[in-house]
């Protein structure tokens, strides 16, 4: 048994390796087939078997293109093109031998599809064979070819040039946590190939327009070669060499250019489809037939041209009533489905439970985090009517919580009548933070700073960083993207502005039940750290107002190990939130610095002149600060007003100069300057001198002057 188990291996083994070994001669085998066909003479009955598989094979290949529901399934398109335009192009080469050969012999001298078709097609009459001919090349070279050509080069170039556009958008939302790796990376091939196979059917196309041309001057020569040979080495009368060879000459070109018809048909056919997965045939017919207005209307023309005197009445009248016809049934469809929608919502209010007596489960809570949408948004949050929002606020949660150092709370989406049918509003606590107007099935179009053009539609302005904007159809969205713009659809814009809102207000999301809950995971791996500290030393408020105070600043607190191990330390010393505060940014002080400098050795400074510093110090002392920097009520308002100015204006510069902007002061004035740098500006981080590690090295880039400013 087991020498015929392995005797049966050996067999399945000899079987693939032999499969395998034909598959890698299938192409070489195909080229010396071409060649023979060139260079060797062959039978008539073999000519009708290869025009015959040239014809079925260009049929196949346009019926493919019709239903293939993207251009990139049928990516081999191009080296299929190749190889039935050689294949067409030899048999061409191998017909011409046999007419010019045996031509004077008759007209079944080429094999019978050449003699059909010039007999049976154009009934043996090569006057009309010729107008035939000059009608087909017409069509394929100056029509169809032409346009399929100019429509390949414009889609390779602006394929092309959207490529660094498309790369940014898979990068942005790989950043933004809306797609993983596994995405990104497929979504980097799908451009890849579809750069790849636009910029193949550029060059395919011009396959298809020197066989056009090839097929002209082939008829030229074989009518004027035939007529020679005939009259000269057969004895032929002109009338007779004239009649044979241009039949035989016609049959020939006809065989060819109706394949050739076909390819170039299946071309423009690939490149004039929309890059998504739908049926064509469904495609065009949903979009000709869905609207029974314009049935009514063709159908109303067409029977007031039926009704002419001396119209063919049968004709006109017969295609008025089929769409008249058709829009009847279109109409009592529409009003069947929106029957049956009113019929579900009448059931739908029936079977609602009577009113029962308040309780306090009728007392709505405020919502930590809420959405709220109008009702034409409401497809966006929808599962089933293929919404994404809700993917893209879980992406935007877990991207946040991983960088706070705590779990962000649950979104709570519903829809608000009260707002415009596309509008959205964003909430923290109850109270309204961001509210903007969008199109739910547009995209949107961002100018970064610098682009090339302009766009049609609907200017406004990027609600979550204020730059300008235009809402566009998707159809346009790479257009945009070769003019420079960053296109978004709908979801991610209020992704994006619901992770800006949070960002700017994450103290507010931490309340006490997370900072319990970040105390109970830190004792399970640490638990004579968290021992004693909660409520023996520190009360549970106490802690999260410290928590609370960094996340305001901008930092996280994702190293909640370091800040528990200072608390204990300082605990005993001091109950102030705010003493505390500066303590635990001291212990944190190398997160804190290595977050704004980049991983740089090097940190780009802002100082005040020590004259300002001395006297800030005394304003506050003379306010009755009580030395943590938290007064600013002793300042007086015009030397307030100067510095924030100052402030203002460092800022820019260091924003232009593509460097963080951090001002470096006392301990006693970092609170105060932190309020007053973010009043002034947008982003500008206040350290104080204990909070920059030893191996840090400073540059001061800028000073400011207290009567200067």
């Amino acid at each position: 048994m087991a020498s015929g188990a392995q005797r049966l291996s050996g067999v399945k083994q000899y079987a693939q390796n032999n499969a395998h070994l034909i598959r890698g001669f299938g192409t070489p085998l195909a080229v010396l087939a071409i060649l023979a066909m060139v260079i060797l003479p062959m039978p008539p009955i073999l000519l009708d078997v290869l025009f015959s598989f040239s014809i079925t094979l260009s049929l196949v290949v346009m019926l493919v293109a019709v239903y293939t529901r993207r251009p990139l399934d049928f990516a081999a398109f191009p080296t299929v093109l190749l190889i039935a335009t050689v294949l067409r192009l030899s048999l061409n080469v191998a017909s011409t031998r046999l007419v010019l050969l045996e031509g004077h012999t008759g007209p079944d001298a080429a094999g019978s599809v050449i003699e059909a078709f010039g007999s049976v097609v154009i009934g043996g009459n090569y006057a009309v064979g010729l107008v035939v001919f000059a009608i087909l090349v017409i069509i394929n070279f100056v029509v169809i070819t032409k346009g399929a050509g100019r429509i390949s080069e414009v889609s390779a170039r602006f394929t092309l040039d959207a490529m660094p556009g498309k790369q940014m958008a898979i990068d942005a939302d790989l950043n933004a946590g809306l797609i993983n790796q596994e995405e990104a990376k497929a979504r980097r091939s799908d451009v890849t190939r579809e750069a790849d196979f636009y910029g193949s059917m550029d060059g395919a196309s011009k396959f298809v327009k020197g066989d056009a041309i090839a097929g002209i001057l082939i008829l030229l020569i074989n009518i004027v070669g035939g007529f020679i040979i005939g009259m000269v080495q057969h004895g032929l009368s002109f009338s007779s060499a004239i009649e044979v060879y241009t039949l035989l000459t016609i049959g020939d070109g006809l065989v060819a250019q109706i394949p050739s018809l076909l390819l170039s048909v299946a071309t423009a056919i690939i490149i004039t489809r929309e890059n998504n997965s739908q049926d064509m045939g469904e495609q065009v017919v949903k979009q000709l037939v869905d609207s029974p207005r314009v049935l009514v209307i063709s159908s109303a023309v067409l029977f007031a041209i039926g009704v002419v005197p001396g119209m063919p009445h049968l004709a006109f009248l017969s295609m008025a009533a089929v769409l008249a016809g058709a829009a009847y049934l279109k109409l009592k469809k529409q009003k069947s489905t929106e029957g049956e929608l009113v019929e579900a919502e009448k059931q739908a209010e029936a079977q609602q439970v009577q009113q029962k007596e308040l309780g306090w489960e009728d007392v709505r809570q405020v919502d930590t985090i809420g959405l709220e949408v109008g009702y034409r948004l409401i497809p966006l949050v929808d599962k089933s009517q293929g919404g994404e929002l809700l993917t893209r606020v879980k992406g935007v949660r877990k991207k946040l919580s991983q960088e706070f150092g705590f779990l962000v709370p649950a979104v709570h989406i519903r829809d608000n009548l009260d707002l415009g049918p596309n509008s959205y509003r964003l909430t923290i606590m109850g109270v309204t933070l961001g509210e903007a107007e969008i199109h739910a099935d547009w995209e949107l179009a961002i100018d970064p700073g610098q682009v090339f053009g302009q766009l049609d539609g609907e200017k406004t302005t990027d609600p979550a960083f204020g730059l300008d904007a235009v809402w566009i159809r998707p159809e346009q969205r790479e257009h945009a993207q070769t003019l420079g713009y960053t296109v978004v659809d709908a979801a991610t814009v209020v992704a994006t502005h619901l992770s800006q809102i949070l960002t700017n207000n994450a103290a507010q999301l931490l309340g006490h039940d997370e900072g319990q809950q970040l105390l109970d995971m830190l004792a399970r791996k640490h638990p004579k750290l968290v021992e004693g500290l909660v409520p023996d030393n520190l009360s549970l408020g106490t802690f999260v107002k410290v928590l609370q105070n960094l996340l305001d600043e901008g930092v996280a607190i994702r190293d909640i190990r370091t800040i528990v191990q200072t608390l204990v330390e300082y605990a005993p010393r001091s109950q102030d939130p705010d003493v505390l505060t500066a303590a635990v940014r001291i212990g944190l002080r190398r997160l804190i610095v290595q977050d704004i400098a980049n991983g740089e050795q090097e940190l780009a400074v802002i100082t005040l002149a020590p004259e300002l510093e001395q006297m800030l110090h005394q304003s506050l002392q003379m306010a009755g600060n009580d030395g943590n920097g938290q007064g600013a009520g002793g300042i007086e308002p015009g030397l307030a007003e100067r510095l924030q100015q100052s402030l203002r204006d460092v800022h820019q510069q260091q924003e232009m100069a593509g460097e963080p902007s951090v001002l470096l002061t006392s301990g006693l004035l970092r609170g105060t300057m932190a309020r007053f740098a973010r009043h002034a500006t947008d982003g500008m981080r206040v350290l104080s001198y204990q909070e920059v590690p030893d191996d840090k090295q400073i540059r001061i880039v800028s000073s400011i002057g207290g009567q200067s400013s």
